[in-house]
């Protein structure tokens, strides 16, 4: 059985004032760093991981950099797991979407089946090269959302917020994904 504990990256400045960043690439501020550590730590409970893998954008790497302090892992970017591009949403507040995209369809974005192709082949992957294993998965809310959307077949919705530095859990036994838990967010008190 591969199992894999899902990390949303720890907070950013644009995530504090309500702008959707996508592939905008932005770091942590001092807030996500803490929020990283006490992923960390929390982490250490169990020390049986095998492997991190992350998205490229350093939101995510340096989340899992913080996490990784202590364990010590082997760790393996990702592209497939790459934050969503928002297009011409990118940077703008949740007003100014409203206001310019009222129907939230932003210019230039990616489409939600190419974004669940390119994760559906990342979860492809992660059970290729990681059969049996535990996988700690540092990624983004539009990624992790998606990919807890369609393991559950739709019962998970996009309305569900996910906080950042969120853990959620999930695991292939043959034939398929299930969703052990989402959005723990306990070590973040």
């Amino acid at each position: 059985m591969t199992k894999i504990c899902l990390i949303r990256h720890g907070e950013t400045d644009w995530n504090s004032q309500g702008r959707i960043q996508g592939k905008t690439d932005i770091p942590l501020n001092e807030t996500g760093k803490e929020q990283a550590e006490r992923c960390r730590d929390f982490l250490l409970k169990d020390t049986q991981w095998d492997v991190i893998i992350t998205s490229p954008l350093k939101r995510a790497k340096q989340t899992a950099a913080i996490i990784n302090e202590a364990l010590q892992l082997p760790v393996i970017e990702m592209e497939e797991f790459m934050e969503r591009s928002f297009g011409d949403a990118e940077g703008k507040t949740r007003e100014e979407r409203e206001r310019l995209y009222p129907d939230f369809n932003y210019p230039n974005q990616e489409s939600r089946e190419a974004l669940i192709e390119r994760i559906n082949y990342g979860l492809k992957q992660i059970l290729q090269q990681y059969p049996s294993k535990k996988v700690l998965l540092v990624a983004h809310g539009a990624v992790i959302h998606t990919l807890l959307s369609f393991i559950s077949e739709e019962t998970f919705t996009m309305d569900q917020y996910l906080m950042n530095a969120c853990i959620s859990n999930i695991q292939y036994i043959e034939p398929a994904w299930s969703i052990q838990n989402y959005n723990f967010i306990e070590h973040l008190q």
